[in-house]
């Protein structure tokens, strides 16, 4: 089985080692390159826990941030494989999306013991902030990485989708989703999506995929890479 990884290269890599332990054949192609920003100088005087909604918040703060010591959670289990391997000693999984990661922050943290600094994109999925705003939390974000997105689909893509050899994509952002189909519509590829199953990591996405016509659209059990790997594994795997 052939599959399309569509995630950042720093993503995509990891994504296709684990793939292909399962058997599967990756291709990479990813939607977006993740460049940091320059920003002004971190003051974590104040701060109780680092909030961190993927991987590439967590490699950007640690390229940039020597502390380990901070409490750190994350959207994800991968995300947080990612901050354990960069040496941060306190990290904490929500284990699916924006909203259970608030919720989490709200039943294991308190407000009135700091304000939690939130590692962001210079574009955000969700309303980590105002969640947690309201319920009492003071939130600072900064920015510290922009997610540039690709003008094309890459030449391999592209001989797959002819080819009619790729048997599916993944997909896990509703950017992602969206720039993908953008970019299949404009390379006058989209009646080659009839024969691939699109694999969602949530609803949100699944939504934007949906603007053009797949063999098939997935989406999986809970927003997190395990459930998404899962349900790739029953569909022919």
């Amino acid at each position: 089985m052939r599959l399309l990884s569509t995630r950042p290269r720093e993503d995509g890599e990891p994504l296709a080692a684990l793939l292909n332990e399962r058997g599967f054949e990756t291709i990479l192609d990813p939607m977006m390159t993740i460049v940091d920003i320059d920003a002004p100088e971190m003051d974590l005087s104040g701060i109780q826990a680092l909030l961190m909604t993927s991987a590439n918040g967590v490699r950007a703060f640690a390229r940039r941030e020597e502390d380990r010591q901070t409490p750190v959670y994350v959207v994800g289990d991968a995300s947080a494989q990612v901050a354990r391997d960069l040496g941060f000693i306190a990290v904490t999984s929500a284990g699916g999306d924006v909203e259970t990661l608030a919720a989490l922050v709200q039943n294991e943290l308190n407000p009135g013991q700091g304000a939690l600094l939130h590692i962001a994109a210079s574009r955000v999925a969700g309303d980590l902030s105002g969640l947690l705003e309201a319920a009492g939390f003071e939130v600072r974000r900064l920015v510290l990485y922009e997610a540039t997105a690709a003008d094309a689909l890459s030449p391999k893509t592209l001989v797959e989708l002819d080819a009619g050899t790729l048997d599916g994509i993944l997909l896990f952002s509703p950017r992602t989703a969206t720039l993908f189909t953008r970019l299949v519509m404009a390379a006058g590829r989209t009646e080659h999506c009839r024969a691939v199953v699109a694999y969602c990591l949530s609803q949100a996405v699944a939504n934007n995929a949906q603007v053009i016509s797949w063999k098939d659209l997935v989406v999986a059990p809970r927003p997190n890479q395990q459930a998404l790997l899962d349900i790739i594994g029953g569909n022919g795997g």
